[in-house]
């Protein structure tokens, strides 16, 4: 067999084919070459029995990647390999002992939303209130407690309040309505087969004897049940080649554990450790930026990336002064690159969060380049957004039946199907919207709501009420129950959002809602990019893990950003940070910019930023430092608080020309126009109003 297109670590790493080795494959060397051909070099090489081979990895995409390029390597034979994520190896496991673990033939599996719909009614069961013992957050510590091998029976020894007394409570009666229902959630495709192999050792034997060698990819993202069934398995032959970079650790709130590569060596004492350093992928400018920043480090194996390509151009690092021009900066750049001959697709823009991408889209929309968004959905069209959206043009336009069926029940209030369509044709029946005739239950509870909201509008700016709408609706403190990663995402956005309207206000002075809302229409409508195939590309990091760009962009490199704000007190939080960035840079393959701003307004707050500690862990010698020198409009100075108003003066608007004020507040001012602009609400002291 030709290992000729091979270097020296990865010869080595192909052909120690007996007894537990330790691949350490830096981002971009090569490690899926590796694998595949390590499974060849099995087979041709050392007569090995396809069938004795199991090959581990993590997502369906890397396990039909897997498979494909051995099929092309290998022909028929390749079939024969047990190629496949954890959860596909243990339903097969599964499948063949379903009785032993007391199981129906015709079992069923639950996705996450059915696991959802089982514990909302167990809690309606056990007459435990939702809105207090949110069920998504119960799900993901059942979820959490299975990946790390803890039943109902051993979570009983981890109650110490009521809420964990209340989880007990449902875990209990989740695990007996799985049994009595035959089914199996997903979480349980990795927990029963350990239970079964511990409880029939002769099963476990039989499977030993049958995957005489293991490959797992992506070791740093093992939880714990994925670390004792490979160890399990493993345990007779020890033939196991794990690979993976500890660097590139960045899964921990799935319940990823970083450290199993880490104690690799502990767990096998006569484990070998190959490095693959040599990248593939990037320039070696690229490469010394990632290199300075993991070794702050200290978590991590001792490595250092380099390439046989160019040297390339220095990392540029651009401050701008506030995250539109951060925007602009990089759409800028983005045309430039495109005027060149850059297909837009081999270009990316990183962020840490989704939140960020509303300030970017809007800068692309005017720019007019076709994008996507990878691992997420366009900001106004998520779903938390769509709702605030809903509940304002609700409380602009009632009648508004669209919006209203929307949100009628958002979040959970109790009002269902049957009540909606009796809604509906009544509604219908009396030609009338559907506010209009509701007169009891729930849904008068929901009216009197938007009437309290409807009647301080007029007092409020924008920010103000879409604060009121989050509070007094629920949608914020839903999620505030919920506790996961993801409804605080969902938070991050709906803060986000106040940024638009502070915006608003801010720019024009305009704080009326209709002229809001015409506003926001007018840039959420991007349909048109969605299904361009040379599209630029938008995501957060942890999206673009496993992916390559030419050209990228990470945006937002600031404290509180990235690192993010939840990880500033703990040590472990801010290594994956860290490892987290390490993975951003590592995407590059020509140039990288890195990007921030001095001023941002974010969550509705414009606060000076204070620079990311990662820009300061890179040597100067490889950026090119771009420190914006222009000073851009800072809007939070167009507001005169000294400036008086009485009922009756003149005032000139710079876009509205000649108005009279028609009323004052303590924050706003009520200014009729001529009929081509009517009576518009403005922020008191504005600079684009004059008296006079």
């Amino acid at each position: 067999m030709d290992l000729e297109n091979l270097n020296e670590q990865q010869k080595q790493a192909v052909m120690k084919t007996e007894g537990p080795l330790l691949v350490l494959a830096g981002a971009g060397s090569g490690k899926t070459k590796v694998l595949t051909t390590r499974i060849v070099y099995l087979i041709q090489e050392k007569k090995v029995d396809p069938k004795s081979i199991l090959a581990i990895t993590f997502t369906n995409k890397a396990a039909r990647e897997m498979k494909d390029r051995v099929i092309n390597m290998l022909g028929e034979k390749a079939y024969e390999i047990q190629i496949s994520t954890f959860h596909s190896f243990g339903l097969q496991i599964i499948k063949k002992y379903y009785e032993k673990l007391e199981y129906k033939r015709n079992f069923t599996i639950l996705d996450s939303e059915d696991s959802l719909s089982l514990i909302r009614k167990i809690l309606k069961e056990l007459n435990i209130d939702p809105q207090i013992y949110n069920p998504k957050r119960i799900r993901n510590i059942i979820s959490s407690n299975k990946n790390e091998l803890i039943d109902a029976e051993g979570y009983s020894k981890f109650v110490h309040t009521e809420f964990d007394k209340k989880v007990l409570e449902v875990y209990k009666k989740y695990e007996k309505k799985l049994i009595e229902s035959s089914s199996l959630d997903f979480d349980d495709l990795l927990m029963k087969p350990i239970i079964l192999f511990q409880k029939y050792p002769e099963i476990l034997q039989e499977y030993q004897e049958k995957y005489k060698y293991i490959l797992i990819d992506e070791y740093q993202d093992t939880n714990g049940a994925q670390y004792l069934l490979t160890k399990m398995i493993s345990a007779k032959y020890k033939n196991i080649c794990v690979v993976g970079d500890e660097s590139q650790s960045i899964y921990s709130f799935r319940g990823a554990n970083f450290r199993n590569i880490l104690n690799f060596e502990k767990d096998y004492k006569d484990a070998e450790v190959i490095l693959l350093e040599k990248n593939y992928r990037s320039t070696q400018n690229i490469l010394n930026v990632a290199n300075d920043v993991i070794k702050n480090n200290t978590q991590k194996k001792d490595k250092n990336l380099w390439t046989d390509n160019e040297i390339g151009s220095k990392v540029i690092y651009h401050q701008a002064y506030n995250e539109k021009e951060e925007a602009h900066y990089v759409v800028n750049k983005i045309v430039e690159l495109m005027d060149n001959g850059v297909d837009a697709k081999d270009i990316a823009i990183l962020y840490r969060t989704n939140a960020q991408s509303r300030t970017i889209e809007d800068a692309i929309l005017k720019a007019n380049i076709p994008y996507k968004i990878v691992g997420s959905v366009y900001f106004y069209n998520r779903k938390e957004i769509k709702d605030l959206i809903a509940y304002l043009k609700v409380i602009h336009n009632e009648k508004d039946n669209i919006n209203l069926l929307r949100i009628i029940n958002v979040p959970k209030r109790g009002i269902g199907p049957k009540t909606i369509e009796a809604l509906t044709n009544k509604a219908s029946l009396y030609n009338k919207s559907i506010y209009e005739i509701i007169e009891s239950g729930k849904e008068l509870e929901f009216k009197k709501m938007i009437e309290e909201i409807k009647s301080k509008k007029d007092e409020l700016t924008l920010t103000e009420l879409v604060d009121l709408v989050l509070d007094k609706s629920g949608m914020k403190q839903e999620l505030i129950n919920e506790k996961s990663i993801e409804s605080e995402i969902r938070l991050e956005n709906l803060e986000e959002f106040k940024s638009i309207t502070r915006e608003f206000e801010e720019k024009y002075g305009i704080i009326s809602l209709e002229d809001f809302l015409y506003e926001v229409s007018l840039v959420s409508d991007v349909e048109e990019y969605k299904n361009n195939d040379n599209a630029l590309t938008l995501m957060t990091v942890h999206s673009a893990k496993g992916l390559e760009f030419d050209y990228v962009f990470i945006v937002g490199l600031e404290e509180g950003i990235f690192p993010h704000r939840n990880s500033s007190e703990n040590f472990d939080e801010i290594e994956e940070e860290r490892r987290l960035f390490y993975v951003a840079v590592t995407r590059a393959k020509k140039k990288l910019w890195l990007v921030n701003a001095k001023m941002r307004t974010i969550y509705g707050m414009t606060n000076r930023s204070v620079v990311s500690r990662f820009i300061n862990e890179i040597s100067d010698k490889y950026l090119e430092k771009e420190l914006a020198e222009i000073q851009f409009n800072d809007y939070s100075n167009l507001i005169d608080e000294t400036e008086d108003y009485a009922i009756g003066d003149n005032v000139e608007h710079d876009e509205y020309g000649p108005g009279i004020v028609v009323g004052v507040d303590d924050k706003v001012l009520t200014i009729a126009f001529s009929h081509q602009y009517g009576i518009k609400k403005m922020i008191k002291g504005h600079k684009s109003i004059k008296k006079g």
